[in-house]
């Protein structure tokens, strides 16, 4: 009787953990699907808002009135700094155009803006707009400025926002490139330093 009380019991206990390990894998197996499904969602409406993005970026592109942020810039030496988005950045507005550095971050003089760059303000001429096709737009102008003349290739990101700015001043080779979001100009916030 022990004998059959205690392979009964062996049997519950064996039954008990098979049930609990089986339990144990089809819940983990459920979380990783939960996991991937949102993983998914995610990236769908990430795609979503970087497609509405382009689309708003293009346009500001084609009506000429745009904001580049930058949050980075590498230097002619081939150094990249980040830096603030809204004293770093490229504009355009109905003809006219400014392209601000300012340095502040790292151990630079105050500029001549005030902000540790410069801040060029003036009128563009010579633009050219031309789509490839990847849906990557190449933008480019010359601004002239009081003090300091400059040609300005904007690269758009085919499906997103993400853009890249290449300055090369006229007068020297110091070319600088700059990343970052092309904006329509009224969702910008820059703040402008003193124009040179």
């Amino acid at each position: 009787m022990k004998k059959v009380l205690f392979l009964t019991t062996l049997l519950l206990l064996s039954f008990t953990v098979t049930t609990y390990a089986q339990t144990s894998k089809e819940a983990r197996a459920a979380r990783r699907e939960a996991l991937k499904k949102e993983r998914e969602a995610r990236k769908a409406l990430e795609a979503q808002q970087d497609s509405i993005a382009y689309l708003k970026a293009v346009e500001a592109l084609k009506t000429g009135s745009f904001v580049l942020e930058a949050n980075n810039v590498t230097f002619p030496n081939g150094i990249t700094r980040y830096v603030s988005s809204n004293t770093n950045y490229v504009q355009v507005d109905n003809g006219e155009g400014i392209v601000q550095t300012a340095f502040s971050n790292f151990a630079y003089s105050p500029g001549p803006n005030g902000l540790g760059g410069v801040t060029v303000q003036g009128n563009i001429s010579g633009l050219k707009i031309k789509e490839d096709k990847d849906g990557n737009y190449f933008y480019s102008y010359t601004i002239q400025g009081i003090a300091i003349s400059a040609t300005v290739f904007i690269t758009l990101t085919g499906g997103t926002n993400q853009a890249s700015v290449n300055i090369s001043p006229n007068f020297n080779n110091n070319n600088m490139t700059m990343t970052g979001v092309l904006l329509p100009l009224d969702e910008s916030d820059v703040f402008q330093g003193t124009t040179w």
